[in-house]
């Protein structure tokens, strides 16, 4: 199953081309907002599974392309994301050492959405197209053979990154990545029963309709299972929460004002994000694959511990 948010948030199933509306279906669950009617219903859905399937069958909808995707998780509580687990198109012969960060939930936004660039001295911003896990119920200290219980489903995460901020001299992970609007998620999740292998999915990103990156997640240095077995190791995630698993770090570039980005994973849909800065600041389209530095760095960490 495709859950969706439309229009003013309103949760819907996606059927094809049609978006069915389930209000009325889930009406029940106590909610305040968007994200915690998704919450609800992803934590309860096995229950409200056979009347959704129901709503889907019997109701024609309305066209996808009469309505506006929102993030299907508008703000979730909480949003750790992997730092690396790629092995970077065989460039890697081991897994980085395990590393991840948090990214605030207020950096998130949908399909059509802008990305605004932060008046941050930074030497440019990044696109990262990663495969998110949604996770199902709450999960704290999950052995990596029963991670895939935790996934409740899968959706298209771009993590936009500052990139080389340094204040006080160190790096710093929330200059780098909770930035708002740094955060696009969408526009659609799909159910894990529709993804029974998240380790073959192809990942494409383009900006301007040029491709930039087009990896595979059969290239993580460690699978969906074993990410939510660190995550869940420091950290508590409930239902409706987010995994973001890593990217391709060779294939990365820049992203400046006017571009359009566009990333599709498998058959996931697409979710596209305009890019805007205030300051109209412009940098050498030059992917980091093209950079000698860079691949030093990837090459001395190909060394075994």
């Amino acid at each position: 199953m495709r859950l969706v948010l439309f229009n003013d948030f309103t949760p819907g199933v996606l059927r094809g081309d049609n978006v069915v509306d389930i209000s009325q279906v889930i009406s029940d669950i106590p909610h305040i907002d968007a994200q915690t009617w998704m919450r609800g219903l992803i934590d309860r859905f096995d229950d409200y599974r056979p009347s959704l399937e129901g709503a889907a069958s019997n109701n024609e909808g309305v066209a996808l392309s009469s309505v506006r995707l929102r993030s299907p998780l508008p703000e979730p509580t909480r949003i750790a994301c992997m730092a690396g687990n790629y092995l970077e198109g065989g460039t890697l012969k081991y897994p980085t050492d395990r590393e991840a960060f948090l990214k605030s939930p207020s950096s998130v936004i949908g399909d059509g959405d802008t990305v605004t660039l932060p008046d941050a001295p930074v030497p440019h911003f990044h696109h990262e197209a990663e495969l998110g896990l949604v996770i199902g119920k709450t999960s704290t200290d999950v052995p990596a053979e029963k991670g895939r219980d935790s996934i409740f489903g899968y959706l298209n995460f771009m993590d936009v990154s500052a990139r080389g901020v340094n204040p006080n001299g160190g790096s710093s992970f929330f200059w780098g990545k909770s930035w708002d609007t740094f955060c696009p998620l969408g526009p659609v999740i799909v159910t894990a029963d529709e993804v029974p292998d998240p380790q073959n999915l192809a990942i494409k990103l383009w900006v301007n309709g040029e491709i930039r990156q087009d990896h595979n997640t059969s290239d993580m240095g460690r699978p969906v299972e074993e990410v939510v077995e660190f995550v869940t190791w420091i950290t508590t995630m409930k239902a409706g929460d987010v995994i973001a698993t890593g990217t391709n770090h060779v294939q990365l570039g820049p992203i400046q004002h006017g571009d359009v980005i566009t990333e599709e994973i498998g058959d996931f849909g697409k979710i596209t994000v305009n890019v805007t800065d205030p300051w109209k600041r412009s940098w050498p389209r030059k992917m980091l694959s093209q950079m000698s530095a860079f691949e030093s760095t990837i090459r001395s960490k190909s060394q075994p511990a």
